[in-house]
């Protein structure tokens, strides 16, 4: 496996455009890495294409042929991807499983991470019997959450952390972790145990400080799914970002409790993380964010149709 890129990071910016193909790209993907472009442009550094094609059964050939080609047409040029090489190939995560599973076991090793076999269903199931409602937190501290930000929370609830195993319970489960020589993830899910009640806080590039809380605004989550025996999305990006020497990551507000997330296992790893800039999310006239799932307009059916490329600033 390859070292991290010696980026230079006080010198050299490395933005990235990071689609999953799963769909047809959108305005509201269209608009953000516009927004990527720009800055890696005003910056003078470069940018880098990933295909983020790790969910198996939803991720199409082509859709990521589609991304390509979409992503030129609105103007986009990047100087590493799958079409064109690089020093941090490959650039589809399909075919990173190696470098993840390298990872895991460093995670692994720092003591934060445990088996999980709790359902979606039983977990969601026990978020309803507690009868307890978890306090909305705006992004920046204040009361009340954006839009954003509770569609992100529907979408994920807070894991119980009365479902995590004993030994994950007690406040020195690093200390007297059973899991430390497990030697490989096996079939089933891995969590990243939150430390619970601590504020994870980082300056947002579009919406300034954020904070938000561990066990309150986001639960254990997922860095290892069993289907498929491949990494979740918030592992994935953190070990692509790090060793591919991204200095910025822009992408959608909906992702900002994501960044407290990856923090977090940035911080595992004794990684620097990168700065973030969290762009607005395009709407409909309903209010609804645009989405592959809502059947939204396509980038290609939009530019076939005589749009011109300014529609999507």
């Amino acid at each position: 496996m390859s070292a991290p890129l010696d980026s230079g990071r006080a010198q050299t910016y490395r933005g990235r455009l990071a689609p999953s193909p799963t769909g047809l790209l959108h305005q509201g993907h269209a608009r953000t890495y516009r927004v990527a472009g720009r800055r890696a442009k005003d910056a003078g550094g470069v940018l880098i294409y990933r295909d983020e094609d790790l969910d198996l059964e939803r991720c199409k050939a082509e859709f990521s042929r589609a991304a390509l080609e979409d992503l030129a047409r609105i103007g986009l040029e990047w100087s590493e991807g799958p079409d064109v090489g690089g020093p941090c190939r490959p650039y589809r995560q399909s075919e990173r499983g190696a470098i993840y599973r390298d990872m895991w076991n460093r995670l692994r090793s720092s003591g934060w991470i445990y088996p999980c076999e709790q359902s979606r269903r039983k977990i969601r199931e026990t978020i309803a019997a507690s009868g307890a409602a978890r306090p909305a937190t705006k992004a920046g501290g204040g009361p009340g959450l954006d839009l954003d930000l509770a569609e992100a929370r529907l979408m994920d609830p807070v894991f119980p952390p009365e479902l995590r195993p004993p030994v994950m319970r007690a406040p020195d489960f690093r200390a007297n972790n059973p899991y430390l020589r497990v030697p490989e993830p096996g079939d089933i899910n891995w969590r990243f145990r939150v430390p619970d009640g601590e504020a994870i806080n980082f300056v947002d590039g579009r919406r300034g400080r954020q904070s938000f809380r561990a066990g309150r605004d986001f639960g254990d989550f997922l860095v290892w799914r069993k289907i498929a025996d491949m990494p979740s999305y918030e592992f994935a990006v953190v070990v692509d970002d790090h060793l591919m020497g991204i200095t910025e990551v822009v992408r959608g507000a909906d992702l900002l409790v994501s960044t407290a997330r990856q923090l977090l296992i940035y911080r595992a790893l004794g990684w620097t993380p990168p700065e973030f800039y969290h762009c607005d999310l395009v709407r409909d006239d309903d209010g609804r964010r645009l989405a592959k799932r809502h059947d939204s307009v396509a980038v290609r059916a939009l530019l076939d149709g005589g749009a011109s490329v300014e529609l999507f600033d």
